[in-house]
């Protein structure tokens, strides 16, 4: 039985933190297709910030984005993004928030053409399944990877936006493509009844 008071150590003690990385960072939830919506764009919307200061603004985005409805986001107008950089809930970078409309745009082109979302990340993933990493401390954890890198070019390639490796990178480990939970965190095995390892 793994010690529940350890877990990886970038979540601090920020309460709201601690519930992110405990209940969310690295699940596997392969059907939701909205939640790997809004991932992206939160990840994106995070480039240059910190991501607790995106965490804390994202019943903003959801306010914002519809409820990261993808059709919804994806018929949003110029006007759209005007009433949007006066949101007081969100980061008001008209790069991020235009970026956020276009890759709503990608997006259903993808599920268009590979069935789902989910379905095109794991033609990055080796044999199409999850990694599991098993760093043993934080410090081994990477900033990219040989799948971040080629599914950057890919989504760069399909006109998506603020999808650099680093952040696709994150949006894998997020999302638990990529499970970087450390070695003596008690999340480490979070997915295994899922991918039935």
């Amino acid at each position: 039985m793994m010690d529940k008071n350890k877990r990886c150590p970038w979540c601090g003690d920020d309460p709201l933190y601690v519930a992110y990385h405990d209940n969310e960072w690295g699940r596997l939830e392969p059907d939701n297709e909205r939640r790997l919506f809004e991932f992206l764009v939160l990840e994106g919307a995070q480039a240059g910030l910190s991501w607790i200061t995106i965490l804390r603004k994202r019943e903003g985005y959801r306010d914002a984005f519809l409820g990261f409805n993808i059709e919804q986001v994806a018929a949003m107008t110029e006007e759209d993004v005007e009433r949007l950089m006066q949101h007081p809930g969100i980061v008001r970078n008209r790069l991020k928030i235009r970026s956020a409309i276009n890759n709503a745009q990608r997006f259903l082109e993808v599920q268009r053409e590979f069935g789902s979302f989910h379905n095109y990340v794991l033609t990055f993933l080796p044999e199409g399944k999850h990694i599991d990493r098993q760093p043993q401390t934080f410090a081994d954890v990477p900033a990219t990877s040989p799948e971040s890198d080629v599914m950057s070019r890919d989504t760069g390639r399909r006109g998506f936006k603020f999808c650099g490796s680093v952040i696709i990178y994150s949006f894998l480990q997020a999302m638990g493509y990529i499970n970087d939970h450390i070695a003596e965190c008690f999340c480490r095995n979070i997915n295994n009844s899922i991918t039935g390892e």
